[in-house]
């Protein structure tokens, strides 16, 4: 197949290219050409600017793509600069569990309605992440019902290569006594691992399906298994205070992600125990270094 992906250069993007490769599909990767990536010969490049109609119209007027993965479609805008510029069967956008609210334990697909306000067409800095992710799905479920689409719904994504340290964040606090403060320290929550969250998009472009599909490990964790493991493995004691450092899930309720539907199309996804204390063990040694 004649795959296109819009990014896909780092984080989970890199194992979700790797494995459309070596699937055998024709990738093309459309970046700004900014930044390398790791792909040598094995992929052909595009460069355009996302967020420019003119840019994404010009780089692929007269290409027919099989399927579009769009990592970095944000916001409603983003949608439809898409959707008037590619020809392509099937399209393929990154969304995210932000559009729920709430999340709540065993949150289902159908918790989002598509359709529950108008579109507003917006750009990314126009409100807040998850409003213009809400607002991206809008403008698929309202204005393009004819086009066959999927969006996936990912909650937080952890990895090695995560640039944005937001489990680190917990690592680097206590090895370090470092007062940080944490309001939801009990609540259970979701995550997915950024290899699975790069291979479950890759499964996806030949699956018969359309429409929201959510994605993540199986079980959840609360901070406080975390904070327990990494006082465990340090010796330290973590400095909970009111005046600490804001740590990044504050505010994110208890809650779970429902994967039945991509379950039903024979993806398996790991289960978070499994994996998430080797990822505090490899956080904590580079931390050392």
């Amino acid at each position: 197949m004649k795959i296109l992906v819009l990014g896909g250069t780092r984080f989970f993007g890199i194992p979700m290219v790797k494995k459309l490769i070596d699937d055998g599909h024709e990738v093309t990767i459309a970046t700004r050409g900014r930044a390398g990536d790791q792909f040598g010969d094995k992929v052909e490049r595009l460069t355009l600017e996302r967020t420019d109609p003119e840019s994404m119209k010009q780089a692929l007027a007269g290409k027919h793509f099989d399927v579009v993965i769009d990592k970095i479609a944000y916001a409603s805008n983003d949608i439809r600069y898409a959707m008037e510029s590619i020809d392509c069967d099937k399209y393929i956008q990154m969304s995210s569990t932000a559009v729920y609210d709430p999340k709540v334990v065993n949150t289902v697909e159908e918790n989002f309605d598509g359709k529950a306000r108008p579109v507003i067409w917006c750009n990314r800095s126009d409100f807040t992440y998850a409003e213009i992710k809400r607002q991206a799905e809008f403008a698929l479920w309202q204005e393009y019902p004819d086009r066959k689409w999927i969006a996936v719904r990912y909650p937080v994504v952890l990895g090695k290569d995560d640039y944005t340290n937001r489990l680190k964040f917990y690592v680097v606090h206590v090895k370090n006594k470092i007062p940080m403060n944490i309001d939801n320290m009990d609540y259970q929550m979701s995550y997915i691992r950024s290899d699975e969250a790069g291979l479950f998009l890759a499964y996806l472009v030949d699956k018969d399906y359309e429409g929201a599909v959510n994605g993540c490990s199986d079980g959840t964790i609360s901070l406080r298994d975390i904070i327990d493991y990494l006082e465990e493995k340090t010796g330290n004691k973590a400095v909970l205070s009111d005046d600490g450092d804001e740590a990044p899930y504050n505010g994110d309720p208890e809650f779970s992600i429902n994967t039945d539907k991509a379950k039903s199309l024979g993806f398996r996804f790991t289960e978070i125990h499994d994996w998430i204390y080797e990822l505090l063990d490899y956080y904590l040694q580079e931390d050392r270094n």
